[in-house]
């Protein structure tokens, strides 16, 4: 089921708000709907062909989702968000607009060098086992990253013109202007997404990195 849209926001500013957020992490459109629908809170993350040698690094507590179509592939989904490629397509933006609507607060990090831990936390992630594989295994070294984000959907839609500057097999994007994250509201309960994270936890082993909220 898509997740409903917020209405998108015709309002700019010169000045950036306050509370404002320009670092992007580009994801399956698919996969961001499953994230706005609080059905999976964790992506499974290599790097793509633009890293650095070092691959993949989580480097911000907090980063909006940027929905990328670029790539999407049935066979490396789940099948139950695989079923969904044709409804996520369906809405599209126009060529060389890109629309936000999420924001996500990284929860936890875990640098995973077991393939076999990351059998358990399937139902968390949306991504097929011969696709986890494959970014397990991508580069020669044997290793992924998982996030855990705590899923935050923006009070509007903000139609952002996609810059050729940010295509490309890259995971991280700043954006030429600043998104106003204020009045976000998150997708989950806490201390649903504290169970979850928990779960994960008693998978992958300590965090690397875990975010600390009174």
């Amino acid at each position: 089921m898509v997740a409903p849209q917020p209405p998108v926001s015709e309002a700019s500013t010169a000045t950036a708000p306050a509370d404002a957020e320009r670092t992007a992490l580009k994801e399956w459109a698919v996969l961001c709907d499953a994230l706005a629908g609080g059905e999976i809170i964790a992506l499974v993350r290599k790097g793509g062909i633009r890293e650095q040698r070092a691959g993949f690094a989580v480097r911000h507590d907090r980063f909006l989702l940027y929905p990328t179509f670029f790539h999407e592939k049935s066979a490396e989904l789940q099948p139950r968000f695989a079923a969904r490629l044709a409804d996520t397509g369906a809405q599209r933006p126009p060529e060389g607009i890109i629309r936000i609507d999420l924001v996500a607060e990284v929860a936890a990090t875990w640098h995973v060098h077991d393939l076999e831990r990351l059998r358990a936390i399937e139902p968390f992630h949306g991504m097929a086992w011969p696709a986890v594989v494959s970014r397990f295994e991508y580069r020669g070294t044997n290793d992924v990253r998982v996030i855990a984000a705590r899923v935050l959907r923006l009070p509007a839609v903000h139609a952002v013109p996609e810059t050729r500057r940010y295509q490309g097999c890259v995971s991280w994007v700043a954006l030429d202007e600043a998104i106003d994250v204020s009045g976000a509201t998150a997708v989950l309960p806490e201390a649903e997404l504290s169970a979850r994270v928990a779960t994960l936890t008693s998978a992958l082993g300590t965090p690397e990195k875990a975010a600390h909220r009174d």
